[in-house]
């Protein structure tokens, strides 16, 4: 005996829906059934009450019936009715039920043997049936007038098996019908199954529950952030850690167009092409972004995406980048004293005093720092050494850096990682503009200025400036200058830098005959109050 439970949840659908089918058919097959018998009957009955008011109203039956004259002129009357209609029968009956005309000859002058008072009463009986003398029929019953009182009664009537056998016939025709309605559902619930098998891959609900849970497990197990985008451009599926990461939320059903994404991520889902660990900037965060386009059974499925925080991975090397200026500051600062001790010393041992002193009184008056340039401007010794290291690196790439002469930064900074990543991502620019532009000599002049707990910084190079063109998405991340891949990333994480702040870092000037480009960054409560 086969269990329904077993069954595979297809078969289950196409039984039940086999068993619907039949179960209308059933149900509607003995409604029509219903509804044409009793048609059939009200027409025999109205057919049967035609006949009667007939022989009701001819003069000689009211005659006979008044005087109560059984057989005779009544009874071949009767007859012949009879005949033409292929009635069971006609019968004529008195005011007191008493047959005067019947068919079978032996039934006149006795009582009638089914109730007449309602015809005698004056009142027609429509499609009655009732069993007589000659069995089960349909009958109609009329009263016999004669002028204003009923003087006896006519009773006409057919056999049961007349509407019977139209029935049965009518109800064969609807039967070819339902057989028919019936193959075709069956059919329609085939095909119906047949869809939701390919629909269904021929998954069963069970297995359609398990991968659900499975794929809320994965989308919300896993560290990284996950973001799914249909062939249309829409979000089919996101976790809350992509939400986390890219600082906003991904309504499932939303264009990806309408959430205002990274230039780099909107890239990546536009060209649909294998992304490998490619560094965008959302919001405070740095992520680095995978990308693969899905197709199943040739079907374009869409892109799936998916993220990482490089955040403190990149805090991290920006401090480990500020430690390295300032030991390439420290570096440049002992290798200068270095020399100038040994030329004091030699200027001693040759006997040279007066020069040796002059010599001192010279070193006294200038500042400390790479070859003077950063004086007592400037009090902060992490800004001296990064701008040292900054001064050398510029030295070998036959760039001169100087500090402008209005600078003035008299307290410390309380954030060297920020100061680092907005001035030296700036400085690293500029020095580059400087060097690849045609103007010699190639300088980079650097401007630092307190006002309360907020640095000012302004940087200009003698470069060949920003054209328009990348202007307006030049802190977009994957936005370059730079001919050599993998740049794009300094400005926009400085600006990220200075806007985590409540600051900013904005291009002032576009450059122009005389200088390139002007950078000016502001960033607030990274210097100490004085005190």
């Amino acid at each position: 005996m086969l269990d329904f439970r077993r069954m595979r949840f297809s078969r289950q659908i196409l039984i039940l829906q086999i068993g619907v089918v039949l179960l209308l058919l059933v149900v509607g097959f003995a409604l029509v059934g219903w509804l044409l018998w009793g048609t059939l009957r009200d027409q025999y009955g109205e057919r049967a009450l035609a006949i009667a008011r007939s022989v009701a109203v001819d003069p000689v039956v009211v005659q006979d019936v008044a005087a109560r004259r059984p057989g005779g002129e009544l009874e071949q009357r009767v007859q012949e009715v009879t005949r033409r209609a292929d009635a069971l029968f006609v019968v004529i009956t008195d005011d007191n039920g008493i047959r005067l005309a019947h068919p079978d000859p032996a039934q006149i002058g006795k009582l009638v043997s089914t109730d007449a008072s309602e015809a005698l009463a004056g009142k027609e009986v429509v499609s009655s049936v009732q069993a007589g003398t000659l069995g089960l029929s349909v009958r109609s019953k009329t009263p016999v007038w004669s002028g204003d009182r009923v003087v006896g009664e006519v009773s006409v009537g057919f056999e049961i098996g007349a509407p019977v056998d139209e029935l049965v016939r009518l109800l064969l025709i609807s039967m070819a019908f339902a057989a028919g309605a019936l193959a075709l559902g069956v059919g329609a619930s085939a095909l119906l199954t047949r869809r939701l098998n390919r629909l269904t891959h021929g998954l069963e609900p069970r297995e359609l529950t398990e991968l659900l849970y499975e794929r809320e497990a994965v989308l919300h197990g896993i560290g990284e952030g996950m973001l799914a985008i249909d062939a249309r451009g829409r979000v089919s599926a996101r976790n809350d850690e992509a939400e986390r990461l890219l600082g906003k939320p991904l309504p499932v059903g939303a264009q990806v167009s309408e959430l205002d994404l990274s230039p780099r991520l909107d890239r990546a889902v536009a060209e649909r092409q294998p992304v490998d660990n490619l560094l965008a900037v959302a919001g405070n965060r740095v992520l680095v972004v995978n990308s693969r386009a899905v197709t199943r059974d040739e079907r374009d499925l869409g892109t799936v995406l998916t993220f990482r925080d490089r955040t403190d991975l990149d805090a991290l090397t920006r401090e480990l980048d500020a430690v390295r200026s300032l030991s390439d500051g420290l570096r440049a600062q002992r290798h200068e004293f270095s020399n100038r001790l040994h030329t004091l010393s030699g200027l001693l041992q040759l006997g040279h005093n007066g020069e040796a002193i002059e010599y001192l009184q010279t070193l006294t008056d200038t500042s400390i720092g790479s070859s003077g340039v950063v004086g007592e401007s400037v009090r902060d010794p992490y800004l001296q050494a990064l701008l040292a290291a900054k001064i050398e690196q510029a030295q070998e790439k036959g760039v001169r850096l100087t500090l402008s002469d209005d600078s003035w930064v008299p307290t410390a900074v309380t954030d060297p990682i920020a100061a680092n990543t907005v001035l030296g991502n700036l400085v690293d620019n500029a020095v580059h503009a400087a060097r690849m532009g045609a103007r010699r000599p190639a300088w980079v002049e650097v401007a630092l200025l307190a006002e309360g707990t907020t640095l000012h910084v302004s940087v200009v190079d003698s470069g060949a400036g920003i054209s328009a063109e990348v202007g307006d998405d030049l802190f977009d991340e994957g936005v370059s200058t730079k001919l050599s891949p993998g740049h794009g990333l300094g400005l926009a994480l400085a600006r990220q830098a200075a806007t985590a702040r409540g600051g900013n870092v904005w291009l002032a000037d576009a450059g122009g005959e005389e200088q390139g480009a002007l950078f000016v960054a502001a960033l607030p409560e990274l210097l100490e109050g004085v005190s």
